[in-house]
Parts: C-alpha cells; structure tokens; sequence
C-alpha cells in the first residue's frame, strides 16, 4: 500500500488542476486565450492574469484580464487591513449585440467572491480593452452580464462570461495526511525542541518526526552579564571618534532571561547623529564569542571600510579590533550591523541606527518631535530564544520568523503626545525576514523619505510596507485624544487550507492627551511637499528610464536532499503563491530547510551566471539599467528585499508601469512574480554586495558582488 501511495499523490494532483482549470474556465492549451505582457517587464501572467470563460451558447466570446499592482511608494502596495492593492483591466472581443440577448441595453462586468457576495459594480464595458479599477480581494471572481442599465445595484441579467482570480489557485492540500514515508535526513542525533507554532495553524503530519540537518545552537545559559540598556544617543561632530564594542548582555524579555548581543550594552545600539558630508573614526572591538564586522548600511562609504568579510577586510576574531573611517555624504538614516552570521547577529541585538542630519535648512517639515524605531521580530521558546543552526541556518526557505514584536528591543512600545501633535517617526526594518505593514489607528500616513533621500513629493497613505533593511521617513498628526494602535496588519496565507486570513498584532501605542500641543504644525502638515532638489537630482538621468535594460537578474531556487515528504508537500505549494510571505504560516517546513541543502539564487540571465560566479565591472560614472525579476515558477517562489552596498539607485518602473514619484533607494523589495527596473549609479570605487536582505537567504548563498573602476 505504501508504494501505491506516490502514484495516487500524483493522480489527485493531476485531477486537482484538471478541476482547477474547469473552474477557472480554461479551454484546452491550443485554444486558450492568454495574457501576453506589452513588455518582458511585466508581472508574471501566471499570477497577475486569468481568463473570462464564456457560457456555452456564447463561445464566441473571448476575454482576458490582466492584474497589476497599484502603484505607490513601497515594493507592494496594500491597504490598512494588509488586503492588496490592484488595478485590473480586461481585452474582449466578441460580445454580440447587447439587445441580441433579450431586453439588456449593456453589458456590466462585477466583482465579487466565490459565495456571490459582496457583488460590485465595476461598470459597463464592451469589446476591446478597458479599465476596470481597483481591486483589495484576496480571492475574487470577474464576470460580465447583459444588463438594463449600467448603474444597476444588483446583477439581475444573463451571465455572458465568468472567471476566478490565480489566487483560487490556494487549495487545502488533504494529501499530506495520507504520506507515511519517512527520510533517514535527520540521521544526525540532535536535540531539537519543536518550532513553536501558531495555534490557529494546522499541524502537517506528514512532517512529523523530521528534524533539520544541523546541531541546535544557543548563546549559551545564563552567567554574570550585565543587562542589556536601552539605547542612547550619541551626537559626533566632523573628525569625532566612538568607541564601538560588541558584547554579550543579559536579557529579560516576557519574564524569560538569556543571554543577547549588544553593541555598548545597548538594545538597540546607540543612535549615532552626525552631520552631512562629515567623516567619524569608529574602534571597533569584538568582545563576543563568534567572528564578526561592522556594516555601514547604505551607506557610501570607503569600500576599505564597507565590513563585508573576504571582500573589503577579514573578519574581526574574538577580543580583536578593527578600525573604521565612515564618512556620510547623504542625508538621511541608515543603520549598522553584522555582516557574519547576519541570521545569528543581528537577530540576537548588533543592531543600530545612524541619524545624518541634513544641511539643507528646511529639509524635512516642521514636527513636534522625532522617533526612531527600529522594528524587530523574535523568535521564542519556552526557556528562551528558539535555537538557531549551528553548521548551517535553518528556516532557510522562508526566513526566521519571529513570535515576539520588538520596536527599539522592547516588546512593549509606548509614546505619549498631546493632541495635535506631529510626529516624525523614523523606521527601520532589523527583522531576518519578515516584511512589515504599519498603521497607526486609522490615522494618515504621510511619506516623506526612504533609503538614501526624500521622495521627490510627499505622498499620504493608509499604511506602511517596510521590508528588511528598508528605512522610511513618515509623518502622523494625533488630532484627538486617546489611545492610537501601532499596528501590523498583514494577509497571511495559510498554506495547507489555501485559506487567507487577517492578522494583526499591535506592536505599541501612542496615547494622546486631551492636553493641546502648544506648537500647533497642522497647516504644514496638510501639505505635501515637493522636493526641486531631489527632482533636479533626478533629472538627470530621465532619458535613461525608457531604455533598454543593459542586465537581466532572475530570482529563483534550488534544493537538494530535502525529505520526501517535504519536497512533494512543496510541489503542491507551487500552485499559488502569494506576492509577499507576511508571517510564518508554514513553520515546520521551513524550520526543516537548512542553509545548506537550500540553494537561493541570483542569476545573470544573459550569461547563466550565478551568485559569487557573475562577473560585472564597471567604472565610476556609469549609470547601468538591471531588470530584476523573481520566479514565480521555482519550487517556493518568495519575495526578496535586494540590497546593493556602496551605491544608490532608482526604481524607475515595476511590472512595466513607470514610477511616479522617485525616492533614492538601497534596498527594493520584489515581490514573488513581480519585476523591477532599477537604474543603477557608480560614484563608489571597490567592490560591492549585491544580496537579498533576508538572513537566511544570505546564508543560503543568494549573494553577488560586482567591482567599480575608478577613472584615471
């Protein structure tokens, strides 16, 4: 019975897409109507384009939709409840007369959901291609209807066609309960505790007793350390020096204490303030138990001094030191960090940020005071942090995905203002994997900067996506009093069911006091700046966004030696996939795949090249072009925040819709299927990173480099 169990996988599967295909209205391959990009930078039609299936007296018809993200500020645009944001339009052609079909004078096409409601009027249409707007469905269906009038309320005429988004493509997967075999993977005795798991979460039994390939490591059991302090600011003028120290420091985080990481003893380490253009000393010296560097992230600095080991510097052994010269010829924030174990380091505390204060007067608008947070989530276990791998990183697939919320290391965020109140809050993403969506109540948000500048316009928003590594400047006004929710509300996808749920988890609060602000900015609040700088910065490269890409990197996956089990449960994954992973809906798979038996990849398209093998030189003064691409079709197809050292860039379009407000970028996130064109600046001589920012996907191999040329 055993050996019969493969083949009646497969035989289900084939009858699950056959099913799937019915319902979607697909005809047989030859005759099938498919989305067809204007342009090789569109998102991949398989997610992002379905057809209409026309009823059976009405084959005549034919009609495509095809899906794109909303354009906006951040890598994916989503709105306060995490639900995404698209925009559809649809290319028909053979609709008969309306009048043909009875007592109708249009046809309408509506959106709705598989139960029928709610049911949305999208308005009329006809043959050819037109706009419908914008859809925050998870799972939805289009269908066209004869009608007799455009503005109806409710469909009452005859359907003429019908489809079903990808998304219904999520199906529960039953199968896994009936797979017994069992791989001999975890032949290495260890002594792993289970991954904790979300209650709401179905257990897989098919994973059960598998266990990943690497020996369990934990910092180590409580000794005397000093605790760990919150962070202090420390301001450094033009030519100061900072004595910089990472240190092993205790830690009590919801009544459990271990042991953490900290530079100076401080979680998160101290905020550096500095001037623009102005140039700082760090001595850095190593006082933890692994070998490690310091990171200036984004920022552009020396390449002698860029922390990346066997690239710029060897790695800063245990009780040895380093020193750093760190100059900031941008305004802006950015942070500092590891660049050794980034999985291990950075999630266990060697983290802060830097603050380079603009010299421009007037840069950012007037507030009533600044936050810095530093977003972070934490990885639990009863007795404390949830052990990482030791040869080599678990949860290599999709990431570490923590169960605790961290801003600024505290899991219990609080902010008092008085009503009216504007406050400037400065974010950025530490976490290993997880990609943030922050609202604050049901407050505005108003974009001011990312990375490496400000936007060239303010924009409001209803909240913000940050992935990992990501920095944004943002602005809310408190108007009433009251408790205001930090929150992060995402769409989870819960894998084994193909069911989408919402998730919210309040990260802090900010109370507002009935008291009013005695400096009252609501005036300048309410309008949304344009930066001539930024956008003369800009100008000068416009004539290059409509070229050619000179480079096309694809996104993708490869593994090897994973447990049977597994690897088929992800073979039925691979149907869907949502654009972003927002929580760890699957942690016992990806707590099983290790860093070393999961390949994540960077591939030069037109060369074949891969990861550490591409070969890219350039000189300083070249402006380069690089489409960006990540594969829908690998085996667990996931986003990738990319992350370029040294330098800065523009995302000039994604899917093939051209950006409308440019900010300078160091770190784009590229959602699954999605593609991005960036144009690449070369004003930093050495040798640079280019990587995803996700810990795990670093430790997986997903890491080029690339070497600029200075002129003579």
């Amino acid at each position: 019975m055993k050996l019969l169990l493969p083949f009646f996988f497969l035989i289900l599967s084939f009858l699950f897409a056959v099913s799937l295909d019915w319902l979607n209205g697909d005809d047989p391959p030859a005759s099938r109507i498919r989305c067809d990009p204007a342009d090789p930078g569109a998102a991949d039609p398989d997610l992002y384009c379905f057809d209409l299936t026309p009823v059976p007296e009405l084959q005549e018809i034919s009609a495509r939709i095809q899906l794109r993200s909303v354009a906006g500020p951040f890598g994916i645009d989503v709105n306060r409840a995490g639900y995404l944001k698209l925009t559809a339009s649809v290319d028909i052609a053979g609709l008969p007369e309306v009048e043909s079909l009875g007592d109708y004078t249009v046809y309408v096409a509506w959106l709705t959901t598989l139960l029928l409601h709610p049911m949305i009027n999208l308005g009329p249409v006809e043959n050819g291609v037109q706009h419908l707007g914008e859809i925050e469905l998870p799972k939805f269906m289009i269908m066209i209807t004869a009608e007799e009038a455009a503005d109806v309320a409710e469909r009452g005429g005859k359907i003429v066609a019908r489809g079903l988004s990808p998304s219904n493509r999520a199906q529960a997967h039953a199968f896994n309960t009936l797979m017994e075999r069992r791989s001999d993977l975890s032949a290495v005795e260890t002594q792993w505790p289970p991954p904790p798991m979300n209650a709401r979460l179905p257990m897989m039994p098919a994973l059960a007793g598998l266990l990943p390939e690497s020996r369990p490591w934990v910092l180590g059991a409580e000794r005397e350390r000093a605790a760990a302090q919150p962070s202090t600011v420390i301001s450094l003028p033009d030519g100061g020096t900072l004595d910089l120290t990472a240190t092993i420091v205790s830690r009590e985080i919801r009544g459990k204490s271990f042991l953490m990481y900290a530079f100076n003893g401080q979680h998160p380490g101290p905020l550096l303030r500095v001037g623009e253009n102005s140039t700082i000393t760090v001595n850095f010296t190593n006082e933890i138990d692994q070998p490690t560097t310091v990171h200036w992230h984004g920022v552009r600095v020396d390449n002698r001094f860029d922390g990346v080991p066997g690239v710029t510097q060897d790695p800063v052994l245990p009780g040895q030191s380093f020193q750093y010269r760190v100059h900031f010829p941008d305004p802006g924030l950015y942070w500092y960090h590891p660049h050794v174990r980034g999985d291990v380091q950075i999630d266990l505390g060697l983290y802060g940020n830097m603050d380079v204060m603009p010299a421009e007067e007037g840069y950012y608008g007037p507030v009533n005071r600044v936050e810095t947070l530093m977003l972070d989530d934490f990885l639990m276990a009863d007795e404390g942090p949830y052990p990482y791998g030791d040869s080599a990183a678990t949860q290599a697939l999709m990431g570490r995905f923590g169960n605790v919320f961290l801003l600024n290391g505290e899991p219990d965020y609080r902010l008092d203002v008085n009503a009216g109140e504007v406050v400037r809050f400065q974010l950025t993403n530490v976490s290993n994997t997880r990609t943030f969506n922050l609202s604050f109540g049901e407050l505005p948000v108003k974009v001011v900067g990312s990375d490496v500048s400000r936007f060239e316009r303010e924009e409001l928003v209803e909240s913000v996506v940050i992935a990992p590594a990501e920095r944004y400047v943002v602005e809310v006004r408190f108007p009433d009093s009251g408790a205001v929710l930090l929150a992060n509300r995402v769409l989870g996808l819960i894998h084994t069911t193909g069911d989408f749920f919402e998730e919210v988890d309040t990260l802090g609060v900010i109370n507002v006091s009935s008291e009013p602000t005695t400096d009252d900015y609501s005036d300048q609040f309410s309008i949304l700046r344009s930066h001539e700088s930024v956008i003369a910065d800009i100008d000068r490269y416009r004539d290059l966004f409509e070229g050619e890409p000179d480079f096309d990197l694809l996104l993708t996956l490869e593994v090897e030696d994973l447990p049977f089990n597994l690897r088929e449960l992800m073979r039925l994954d691979s149907t869907y996939f949502a654009p972003v992973e927002w929580s760890g809906t699957m942690p016992m798979m990806n707590w099983l795949t290790t860093s070393d038996r999961v390949r994540w990849i960077i591939r030069d398209v037109r060369t074949g090249s891969e990861n550490r093998e591409i070969d890219w030189s350039f000189s300083v003064g070249d402006v380069v072009k690089i489409r960006i691409r990540n594969d829908r079709h690998a085996l667990h197809a996931m986003q990738h925040p990319i992350h370029v050292h040294g330098q800065r860039f523009l995302v000039v379009s994604r899917d093939g819709v051209p950006s409308e407000n440019l900010v300078w970028k160091d770190t784009v996130l590229l959602p699954v299927g999605s593609t991005a064109e960036i144009l690449l600046e070369l004003t930093n001589p050495g040798t640079w990173l280019m990587h995803c920012h996700i810990a795990e996907h670093i430790q997986s191999g997903m890491v080029t480099a690339f070497e600029v040329l200075a002129r003579d």
